[in-house]
């Protein structure tokens, strides 16, 4: 059993930024990968970030911009998402999930043990 537990997120202003964390407990992933995602009400979940635990192998989509960049820390066994020039559009529940099926990294069946998710506003 893996259990996720994100944190770091809160209310910031526009051009700031944040250094979510997501906390592993059980099951190390060995070479399982780390996703971010993030839902907004009313919007479908946007893949933002994939790592692998073992090469620190990162990917990330066109819509974060260059902004956002996933690590890992093994000792702490925990992973980052650190978001940089936050705007109001990227309001929204921050997750992280592990990879546990061969579809494409950017698709949300593609991973399970979600955590609770980190709340995120950006006021303007």
């Amino acid at each position: 059993q893996v259990q996720l537990v994100e944190s770091g997120g809160g209310l910031v202003q526009a051009g700031d930024s944040l250094r979510l964390s997501c906390a592993a407990s059980g099951r190390i992933f060995d070479n399982y990968a780390m996703g971010w995602f993030r839902q907004a009400p009313g919007k479908e979940r946007e893949f933002l970030a994939s790592i692998t635990w073992s090469g620190g192998s990162t990917f990330y989509p066109d819509s974060v911009k260059g902004r956002f960049t996933a690590s890992r820390d093994k000792a702490k066994n925990t992973v980052y998402l650190q978001m940089n020039s936050l705007q109001p559009e990227d309001t929204a529940v921050y997750y992280c999930a592990v990879r546990v099926r061969l579809l494409p990294l950017s698709h949300p069946m593609s991973y399970d043990y979600w955590g609770q998710g980190t709340q995120v506003t950006v006021s303007s």
